[in-house]
């Protein structure tokens, strides 16, 4: 029998497998999925954090929601093995892909709520909130 590059053994000739109920398809191997019902964020990253820096690991961005005020730049810097990006979903903003160890920033001029995903994996989103 031959294997895929860390794919599973494949199933018996007698038909397809059924997945579990309430299963889900991971979108790469070696990658969970987020939970149900939201964000890849951590527990209790929810509440806006006072922060101009935000860590790009683990599929999520931490913390989930930074609060700055106008003028303020915010600097993504990415932990994880895997590249992503750093994206406003109104199209505001978009960094280049950035790999392990790279940083992008962007400075925030206009008050308001921007939410962002990585292009790559959009699941994994967040918020800063800009302050006058």
């Amino acid at each position: 029998m031959l294997a895929g590059c860390g794919s599973p053994a494949t199933a018996p000739a007698s038909g397809p497998a059924t997945p579990a109920p309430g299963a889900t398809a991971q979108p790469m191997p070696g990658m969970a999925t987020p939970p149900a019902g939201g964000s890849a964020a951590a527990p209790g990253q929810d509440a806006p954090v006072a922060t101009d820096a935000v860590t790009i690991q683990n599929f999520a961005f931490s913390p989930a929601t930074v609060t700055v005020k106008t003028g303020t730049t915010v600097t993504w810097t990415n932990r994880d093995q895997d590249a992503h990006t750093v994206t406003a979903t109104a199209g505001s903003f978009h960094s280049p892909t950035l790999n392990t160890g790279e940083s992008f920033g962007y400075t925030f001029t206009t008050p308001g709520r921007v939410d962002y995903l990585c292009s790559i994996h959009p699941f994994m989103t967040a918020t800063v909130v800009v302050t006058p």
